[in-house]
């Protein structure tokens, strides 16, 4: 599995902060803040970046692939500071790199993949005018790419069980919002917490709606399908390694 490197802050460029605390709704029946909380904590930070950079941007921006490096799983109550930052970037997409601070200790490092659409969502287009000027001294000309790395497929008798993505867990794009996938790898963890930290990576392959889903698992690898069978996103997480 891909990891994220050691995440390390830029020694120049812009750096933005995003201040949050650990709340009812974020966390497990054991008090742990559960992973689409943290998604969601990583997709606050890059939105409220992106406004506060002061680009004129027509576009809208989705995430490709997201991966986590859990050293420790924050707790009902903690206080949370994401320190978010370009580290690459290519014609269509951009790297974003973040650390999540719990009460000012390191606890989760993540690399995101965002990709750059039409305001319809529909194609790709080019980064918004005078993005490299906000966002590239961090990024120090390093290229990064968008291809997907995860099994496109399941093998055959990989387990299956039924999901349901609510009306509820819709964006303003009427789409499945990218930190509610989390949820059903979050399923299996409730009923098992994880012992220590987790090393989690998911790819976003095509959009989908409100409906009946199915997750299939097969070792650390987890498909989820829309209602035809078509792969929507896959999910990997396997315990912390040294």
């Amino acid at each position: 599995m891909k990891t994220p490197t050691t995440v390390t802050l830029p020694a120049e460029g812009r750096v933005f902060r995003h201040r949050d605390r650990v709340t009812l709704a974020d966390v497990s029946p054991a008090g742990r803040a559960r992973l689409d909380a943290l998604a969601r904590w990583l997709q606050d930070a890059a939105y409220d970046d992106s406004r506060d950079s002061g680009l004129v941007d027509s576009g809208v921006w989705i995430v490709r692939r997201l991966a986590l490096r859990v050293l420790c799983f924050p707790r009902l109550l903690d206080k949370i500071d994401v320190a978010t930052f370009c580290s690459g970037v290519a014609p269509l997409w951009a790297e974003r790199s973040s650390i999540v601070s719990c009460n000012g200790t390191l606890a989760v490092e993540a690399v995101a993949v965002w990709v750059h659409l039409q305001p319809d969502g529909a194609r790709p287009q080019p980064l918004p005018e005078g993005f490299d000027e906000v966002y590239g001294p961090s990024a120090r000309g390093r290229r990064v790419r968008a291809r997907l790395r995860h099994p496109p497929a399941p093998p055959a008798g990989a387990a299956a069980r039924p999901w349901h993505f609510r009306g509820a867990d819709l964006d303003p794009a009427r789409h499945v919002n990218n930190a509610v996938y989390w949820a059903a790898l979050e399923d299996e963890l409730v009923a098992s917490e994880p012992a220590a930290g987790l090393d989690a990576e998911i790819e976003h392959r095509a959009p989908t709606g409100a409906g009946e889903a199915t997750v299939l698992a097969d070792g650390p690898m987890r498909w989820i399908a829309d209602a035809a069978g078509a792969v929507v996103a896959t999910l990997r997480a396997e315990p912390l390694s040294s």
